[in-house]
């Protein structure tokens, strides 16, 4: 009878930290100092993401062994960055730019705009290296792209939906309004200039509710598929955002 053995992660010869490092080298003979300085913001930022969220996508014996790795004492004990390999980079691209970005970075449209751009650069970097699989690095470059392009637009959006939701003047604990739903990270279903379409779950059945009275400025910004944290109220028979957090294009 034969068993199937199943191989027990080790540590990286050449771990993200390494492989990051060796980015920023090459990016240190090329770039201007003001440009650079981003670049390193940028990947310090990423390193602080996959130390903190990057075990929580990781396989059951990957997790035995991050945790023995972290539970560890004096010189045994590491962090993500120093345990797993170049290819965790690109797995968690994804959450960096539509989640870490977003909701734990607070920073202005121009520096989110060059977040996409330096993920794109590094994911392009990671396959001429030789790091990670040319199809790997073009999920990377996809990502970057789309960041580059929609993490202005969220932001500004959010801006001006917080700025609407401020000037509805009702208070969400007050609960002044003929109808109410609570926050919580809605997807946008649908989008007309100034109105708002938002899936949502009641007794376990997934509905859409709208229109949600917006700015026309935010939805010539927001797309479907994007989704928002938010509050929603219906005042004088229209839904409103009442409570504003973030947009998440990603």
């Amino acid at each position: 009878m034969t068993r199937n053995v199943i191989q027990f992660p080790e540590r990286a010869d050449r771990n993200i930290e390494m492989v990051l490092e060796e980015f920023l080298a090459e990016q240190r003979k090329r770039l201007k100092p003001r440009t650079l300085l981003r670049y390193e913001d940028i990947v310090e930022l990423l390193k602080d993401h996959l130390n903190g969220y990057g075990h929580t996508g990781l396989s059951k014996a990957e997790t035995v062994f991050f945790d023995r790795c972290c539970n560890s004492e004096g010189s045994e004990q590491q962090e993500f960055c120093r345990i797993f390999g170049p290819e965790k980079i690109i797995e968690n691209m994804g959450d960096f730019l539509g989640y870490f970005m977003v909701r734990k970075v607070m920073a202005g449209a121009d520096f989110k705009r060059s977040s996409g751009t330096v993920i794109k650069k590094l994911s392009k970097w990671l396959t001429e290296k030789g790091y990670i699989s040319e199809e790997a690095a073009r999920d990377g470059v996809d990502e970057g792209i789309a960041a580059a392009r929609d993490l202005p637009r969220a932001e500004q959006a959010a801006e001006i939906l917080y700025r609407a939701s401020a000037g509805v003047g009702i208070d969400p604990a007050g609960r002044d309004f003929e109808d109410f739903m609570e926050f919580d990270q809605y997807t946008i279903a649908g989008i007309e200039p100034g109105k708002l379409w938002v899936k949502i779950y009641e007794g376990g059945e997934r509905d859409t509710l709208g229109p949600v009275a917006v700015p026309e400025g935010a939805t010539f910004l927001l797309a479907k598929g994007w989704d928002i944290s938010c509050a929603l109220g219906k005042v004088n028979g229209k839904w409103r955002i009442i409570d504003m957090g973030n947009v998440y294009p990603l």
